[in-house]
């Protein structure tokens, strides 16, 4: 996996291509910038180094601030309200809200990643009650490990700038609530929606797993309006995301940050680390802090 990621970086610095997922934040009344960094979440940490003038970013901040506080993900507490938020009802399992059809191209597809599929009793006790949602980021996560290897979610990419913090006795914090991530990841759709959503994957396997690579591609090239392509790429049909839900899913969620992270940025020069798909785009929250009357600028 690292020479993998090695390869990568240096066929991007080779080709000369913009290498940015790091942008100064200032003006505006700031007595000193701030930053923010697009992350991806299933990154190795050894990447962190690849991203020009982090370190100096990371020295310069007075506090760092996530999406989450990443701290509160891992309690007892938080792991049994997501483990609740991802399975169906009481009394409801996939092949009930699944057509026959439908559940054999799932056990057809699941086969083919795994080995196995849900004839398999423990493999049914294990994923038979998830929500559709939760079985579609689940396969996204597996075909990812099975491609790179483990991951490890407590060490991961955005954990390590908030535990940086930490250590060095700075502020952290979340721009979200756990319970509003999970709100709107596992329940901002009804379960027919999830349904079609999880068959889209399943049905076009092909051109999801190209999406995804494009997207991975992009971030570790560190050019976030490719990283944007990537990620608007479409079907033309109903597996695509409506406006809606792109609105719930990216734009809302951008502009309920824009109306918190002045006052963060005013108290103490801040370091922010999102999803870098966040970032670009006309409704991207570097064009909303330009919006904003902020000078936003890549660190190279």
């Amino acid at each position: 996996m690292k020479r993998i990621l090695l390869l990568i970086a240096l066929t991007a610095i080779t080709l000369g291509a913009p290498a940015q997922l790091l942008f100064e934040i200032s003006g505006h009344g700031l007595t000193a910038p701030s930053y923010i960094v697009g992350t991806y979440h299933l990154a190795p940490v050894s990447f962190v180094d690849s991203i020009p003038g982090i370190r100096q970013a990371m020295a310069d901040t007075q506090q760092t601030y996530g999406e989450l506080m990443m701290d509160e993900m891992f309690t007892p507490d938080s792991i049994a309200f997501m483990q609740q938020a991802m399975m169906l009802p009481d009394g409801m399992t996939l092949d009930k809200l699944l057509t026959a059809d439908e559940m054999s191209r799932l056990n057809a597809y699941i086969k083919q990643l795994l080995g196995m599929d849900m004839t398999n009793p423990l493999l049914a006790q294990q994923m038979g009650k998830l929500t559709p949602i939760a079985l579609h980021t689940s396969l996204m996560l597996l075909n990812y490990m099975k491609k790179t290897g483990q991951i490890d979610a407590q060490n991961g990419f955005d954990n390590y700038f908030q535990k940086e913090a930490h250590a060095q006795g700075k502020d952290v914090g979340g721009l979200e609530t756990m319970a509003f991530q999970v709100e709107t990841l596992y329940k901002g759709q009804s379960l027919e929606r999830q349904k079609e959503l999880l068959m889209c994957e399943i049905d076009n396997a092909a051109f999801m797993e190209e999406m995804a690579d494009g997207v991975i591609r992009a971030f570790y090239a560190q050019d976030i309006e490719a990283i944007k392509e990537a990620m608007d790429k479409k079907l033309n049909n109903s597996c695509d995301s409506s406006p809606e839900e792109e609105d719930m899913l990216i734009n809302n969620r951008n502009a309920d940050w824009l109306t918190k992270m002045p006052a963060l940025m005013a108290r103490k020069p801040t370091l922010f680390a999102v999803g870098a798909g966040h970032l670009p785009g006309e409704k991207g929250v570097l064009n909303l802090l330009r919006q904003a009357g902020y000078t936003v600028k890549g660190v190279r």
